[in-house]
């Protein structure tokens, strides 16, 4: 029955996640590990975070003034940005541009060990699959996509900046003002942060469980990347949501 089944896979991934936990151990094999897989699927990833974070600036400057001028409230542009970006839109868009680039490369690493035997032959090593192959790059995500938002935030702002100040011709000296004193630290940076840490976490776990449970065949691995982007954006949505209603009351 598809309830049977869905309860099973919760069950299994809530197995799996305890055992990434468990088999994160600070050993200098695993900050070595860690610190080759934050430069994989972290700075790696820098390129599609600023030209996809400075056009989502410029879109929503140029939405936002169309929108705001209508009213005659033009000079709130910067605060509709700042409030828009790190509430919303940059920790979900970030999320997703990850899982997009780096979600998929985990799930087919970890599919493509599992269709060559690399983590059965781990473990008649004895050595522990989930702690040398998944657990760096859980970390690895929860520590970045935070640092990507951040990146993601700051080209959308310095787009917004140039096109709202030197094409739209909006006075800088309400652009920055605005921004400071209506995007307050702990209710949106702080909460952006936040967001975004989940979601790391979220779209590692799911590439990961994906991948390491993967049929040991190529089609199995193709089939694992396609399913790993797709339930990772989805709960990556489904927990923004939860998380917007909990923290914005």
């Amino acid at each position: 029955m598809p309830f049977v089944a869905a309860t099973r896979s919760l069950g299994r991934a809530g197995l799996f996640t305890l055992a990434v936990l468990r088999a994160s151990k600070p050993t200098a094999d695993f900050f070595r590990e860690l610190t080759r897989e934050i430069y994989k699927i972290g700075a790696r990833s820098l390129p599609i975070i600023a030209v996809g974070g400075a056009f989502v600036g410029l879109v929503l400057t140029l939405q936002g003034y169309r929108t705001l001028a209508t009213f005659g409230a033009s000079n709130s542009l910067s605060t509709l940005l700042g409030l828009s970006l790190y509430r919303e839109l940059g920790p979900v868009l970030t999320a997703l541009l990850f899982i997009g680039r780096a979600g998929s490369s985990i799930a087919a690493e970890l599919g493509l060990m599992r269709a060559t035997d690399q983590i059965t032959a781990l473990g008649l090593m004895a050595i522990d699959p989930v702690g040398k192959a998944v657990a760096p790059r859980f970390w690895a995500a929860v520590l970045s996509v935070p640092l990507l938002t951040g990146l993601f935030c700051s080209f959308a702002i310095s787009a917004s900046y140039l096109e709202a100040v030197h094409v739209i011709g909006l006075d800088p000296g309400y652009f920055w003002p605005g921004l400071k004193d209506n995007v307050d630290f702990i209710d949106d940076f702080s909460v952006a942060l936040l967001k975004s840490a989940v979601f790391g976490a979220t779209a590692a776990l799911v590439a990961a469980y994906v991948g390491f449970h993967a049929e040991p065949t190529i089609e199995g691995t193709s089939v694992a990347t396609t399913r790993a982007v797709v339930n990772a954006s989805l709960l990556v949505l489904m927990f923004n949501f939860v998380m917007s209603a909990l923290l914005f009351q």
